[in-house]
């Protein structure tokens, strides 16, 4: 059996790129994220380490991340491992390993009246739904404890 699983929760180091893929039309948005890690080092002294993940999302949520995600967004993505090769203008061989998501959780507002993104069409403040859309926007609540038991592996 094989398993190519990956869920971050992070914020995003930049705005959200897009572009459409000119055969098909398909959105593709990529963007990073930095996930902190907090541990005790051999001295018993408290160390966070950062680390960077390059995200790839394609069809609606790229188009959804571009609309409601900006650099500092807080976001949950869920999606699997995947490898790049390319050669590069020096003839080396490069790689980069991004996460495509698959699905995607936004973070809780900034303030009481700042939505997410720059959009105008962004989700009002009751229940958290698109403006015209019956569709709820996943929210990530920061004050929300993650207990273990609840991980589905």
């Amino acid at each position: 059996m094989n398993f190519n699983k990956a869920i971050v929760v992070g914020r995003l180091t930049q705005d959200p790129e897009k572009r459409t893929i000119p055969d098909s039309g398909m959105s593709v948005t990529s963007f990073s994220m930095a996930t902190n890690s907090y541990f005790k080092n051999s001295s018993g002294e408290n160390q966070e380490r950062t680390e960077f993940h390059d995200i790839v999302l394609f069809g609606n949520l790229a188009d959804v991340a571009t609309n409601y995600l900006k650099k500092g967004s807080l976001a949950l993505i869920e999606g699997r491992l995947q490898t790049r090769s390319w050669e590069g203008k020096d003839g080396n061989k490069r790689y980069r390993t991004e996460i495509v998501g698959e699905r995607l959780q936004l973070g809780p507002r900034y303030s009481e009246g700042e939505n997410y993104g720059n959009n105008k069409n962004n989700p009002s403040k009751e229940g958290g739904k698109s403006q015209g859309k019956d569709k709820e926007i996943p929210v990530i609540d920061e004050d929300d404890e993650i207990n273990v038991e609840d991980i589905p592996f």
